[in-house]
């Protein structure tokens, strides 16, 4: 069962998250909080699995809360404003469920999180390297070591994967590229590109170099790549 906390300033928000915690049985709900800065008191004593966390709050708003946090479980952004999606995506935040928020949008959002904490716990202790995912390409699937892969690039209605020896060209939507990769090991760095963080060589203000290729660093996604790298 997944463990959880619901943060969020508004009293009718987090009755709605716990009344979903109860109707299933797949989290447990350990705490709500209406004060951000008590939610992050309490995470720096307790490990939890998963954040429900609203995104406009007082004192310190959900994604600045993240950055705070020196072991982030998963995230899911729970707001009634859809402008901060690529913000969210680019803090890997696992899912953005938009205020009213659905019992059905609630469970697709749990079950993603069931399945990437599944994921993380095959995955032996110390051998990363071993983590492998299956990517479709057409008819055909191909088994992949994660270590292998180096970014992946937008290009229209299709994604290319570039490995160290090939390419493989998906069709997929970049917001949903972290339930193909995991968001640990991964960031978005613009628009187009979702990079892997082991394989960067070199950063520049507006580029970086993987594999001896140039990389674009998009202007919104700038300060959080800093934060996300422990860049000063």
């Amino acid at each position: 069962m997944i463990t959880c906390i619901a943060i969020d300033d508004e009293p009718k928000a987090l009755e709605v998250i716990e009344r979903y915690c109860q109707k299933s049985s797949l989290v447990d709900l350990k705490a709500i909080f209406r004060e951000p800065l008590k939610a992050i008191e309490y995470l720096n004593r307790e490990k939890v699995d998963l954040i429900f966390l609203d995104i406009n709050m007082p004192d310190i708003d959900g994604m600045q809360l993240v950055q705070t946090l020196a072991s982030k479980p998963l995230i899911i952004f729970t707001t009634a404003y859809s402008s901060y999606a690529v913000e969210s995506y680019n803090l890997n935040a696992i899912d953005y469920l938009l205020k009213p928020i659905t019992f059905e949008r609630f469970l697709a959002a749990i079950n993603k999180a069931t399945n990437l904490l599944a994921a993380k716990k095959s995955t032996p202790v110390g051998d990363d390297d071993a983590a492998t995912v299956f990517i479709k390409s057409g008819s055909q699937t191909y088994q992949v070591r994660v270590v292998d892969i180096l970014y992946l690039e937008k290009d229209g209605n299709y994604i290319t994967v570039y490995l160290r020896n090939k390419q493989i060209l998906i069709r997929e939507n970049m917001g949903d590229i972290f339930d193909l990769v995991p968001a640990a090991g991964f960031v978005r760095v613009h628009k187009s590109y979702i990079v892997a963080v082991r394989h960067i060589s070199m950063i520049e203000v507006h580029q970086l170099i993987i594999n001896g290729e140039k990389i674009p660093i998009g202007s919104t996604y700038r300060e959080a790549l800093r934060i996300r790298l422990g860049m000063k």
